[in-house]
């Protein structure tokens, strides 16, 4: 039987209805093919903004594109798509000049960026004697000198009036000392660290904050191993939001409750956090991690 939960899940991710504070913003969203990335651009996308859409690999190209097409039919925005490598040196330049010359004036050239999602980011969890030089330089390449090369090319395009806004995805793997996640967790501590230094240098440019997600139904949670969950499983118990509710949660994290402990979070609960960072109502908050982890951060 199908919960409430699946029910109402499109609503949720289209945020209130009617609200559009980010007409005529244009937005950069990286990572947007699939999982928090989808959530984040239906969520802005129902706020009015025009969308970047950025993927990778050419597996994703078709999501990507099929994603830009439901966001006008649902939300009457214009949204362009753009393959780029975050792990490669020159793609994210590339995305900044796809993005200028699609998007400027005709007339003046005028061009800005009013708003970067740095959501792209890997994953692969490895204990001390299983980690490789490899695997720490594609991590990090993709995780911390992807958004760093990011915001050099956005640079020159950044708003002047503080109402621009930045929202990198962190981790509570940054924080929690998960085991296997000695380079993991450590891309999003540097993560963390970047949005500090950040906002203190686009001050009178943007707010930069980050936000720090601990589990989401995404196709990673689904591929988690057996043991990985059982190690997660005391984090998940204690955390206030992750309280299995049966007559409202999905079959399958109903299900799955007793092996995990709880539930994860859903996509667009994370999404709705990013989006009020993004909003002009988040003015005031700049250089932080904000928890949109249900209390996990805050009960171990």
């Amino acid at each position: 039987m199908e919960s409430l939960r699946t029910r109402t899940a499109a609503t949720n991710l289209g945020g209130v209805q009617g609200y559009r504070p980010l007409e005529g913003k244009l937005v950069i969203i990286t990572g947007a093919s699939r999982g928090i990335g989808v959530g984040i651009a239906h969520n802005l996308a129902s706020k009015g903004a025009t969308l970047i859409l950025n993927y990778t690999s050419d597996s994703s190209a078709q999501a990507c594109n099929d994603l830009s097409s439901l966001l006008t039919q649902e939300h009457g925005t214009t949204s362009f798509v753009i393959q780029a490598d975050m792990g490669s040196p020159a793609g994210p330049a590339h995305i900044i000049t796809t993005a200028k010359n699609h998007f400027s004036h005709p007339k003046t050239g005028k061009f800005q960026i009013d708003i970067i999602v740095n959501n792209a980011g890997v994953s692969k969890n490895l204990k001390i004697e299983e980690c490789t030089i490899e695997d720490y330089e594609w991590q990090y390449r993709i995780n911390v000198l992807g958004p760093l090369l990011l915001m050099q090319a956005a640079l020159p395009y950044l708003p002047h009036d503080r109402s621009g806004r930045i929202v990198n995805l962190s981790s509570v793997s940054s924080s929690e000392g998960f085991i296997g996640q000695s380079v993991y967790g450590g891309t999003k501590a540097a993560l963390e660290a970047m949005t500090r230094t950040w906002a203190r240098e686009l001050a009178e440019r943007a707010t930069v904050n980050a936000v720090n997600p601990g589990p989401v139904k995404t196709d990673m949670w689904a591929g988690t191993t057996p043991e990985f969950k059982l190690r997660l499983k005391p984090f998940i118990q204690q955390t206030p939001g992750s309280a299995i509710r049966p007559e409202i949660d999905d079959e399958d994290l109903v299900a799955d409750a007793e092996n995990a402990g709880g539930r994860p979070a859903y996509v667009d609960e994370i999404a709705g956090v990013v989006g009020m960072l993004c909003t002009p109502d988040s003015l005031w908050c700049t250089g932080q991690v904000v928890c949109a982890n249900g209390g996990m951060r805050m009960s171990i």
